[in-house]
This record gives C-alpha cells, structure tokens and sequence, in this order.
C-alpha cells in the first residue's frame, strides 16, 4: 500500500505515513458546501428587477401615447376601444412591474413573506414566453422545494 499524498510506502498496521504524516485511509473532510438558495439569491433578486423594467418601460409607452389621436377611416370609429384597450394593457403591465419590485425588495431583504410572494408570482408568469417562463421556472427551482423554506429563513435570521 502507498501514501495517497506523497506515493511513500505504507507498511502493515501503520496509521501515519512516515515521509508527509498524512493520516492512512482517512479521508480529508469535504469543504461544507455553498448553500443552494443563498447561492442563487442576488441571481434571482436581479432577474426580478430586470423583469419589472422590462414590463415598466412599455407600460409607461402605452399610457402615455394611448391617448393620441388615431385615424378614423370608415364608419367604424376605434378610438374608444383603442384608447380603453391600451390603457388596460398599460395598467395590467405597471402592476406586474410593481410586484416585480416589491418581490425583488422582498428577496433582497430576505423578508419571510417574499419567498412565498415570489413563488406565486413565478406561477403566474410561466405563460408569459419567454423570459417570464424562464424566470418562472427558475424561481420555482429555486424557492419551491422543501429544504429552500428551511434555508431562506436561516438566510432571512443572519
């Protein structure tokens, strides 16, 4: 038998090699590993954040120039439902962006109810293709098991 450190000749019943002291058959502890939420943590929080502007930016655009004047040809008069119709998207799209907000804060701060808010908010934007399907997915991954719950409320106590 031989050192698994230095390659030195290990005799029988001897527990210490003589040229490096290593200990023979034991095996070096394994480095505690990174935590698997904690790790993922900024990640996440960033994604949130770039996921708010991207729905900010629009929904401010459509609210600002759905009022303009749209041209009427016909007898069929849009402005109305035009009007009524972006304003809606426009709205629906500025409170996605502040739960976005709000869920990145909350992550951030490592506050107890953001990982729950997170995990719903990362349900309801699967169908939104493609980046809100691939942050939803991720958050899930992230935040849905069993153990997350565990270690974002030891991040959420430090």
């Amino acid at each position: 038998m031989y050192c698994d450190a230095c390659g030195a000749k290990i005799e029988e019943g001897q527990s210490f090699c003589r040229a490096c002291g290593k200990a023979v058959g034991a095996v070096a502890p394994a480095p505690h590993p990174a935590k698997r939420v904690a790790a993922h943590l900024r990640v996440l929080t960033a994604l949130w954040l770039a996921r708010g502007v991207l729905l900010l930016v629009p929904g401010f655009f459509l609210l600002a120039f759905g009022h303009w004047h749209f041209p009427t040809e016909g007898p069929f008069d849009p402005q109305g439902l035009l009007r009524s119709l972006l304003s809606s998207i426009a709205w629906i799209m500025l409170v996605g962006a502040a739960a976005c907000f709000v869920a990145a804060w909350g992550l951030l701060e490592r506050a107890p109810w953001a990982r729950i808010f997170t995990i719903v908010l990362g349900a309801i934007s699967l169908v939104e293709v493609p980046f809100g399907t691939a942050l939803g997915i991720y958050s899930l991954w992230v935040l849905l098991p069993e153990s997350s719950e565990t270690e974002y409320r030891e991040a959420g106590a430090s």
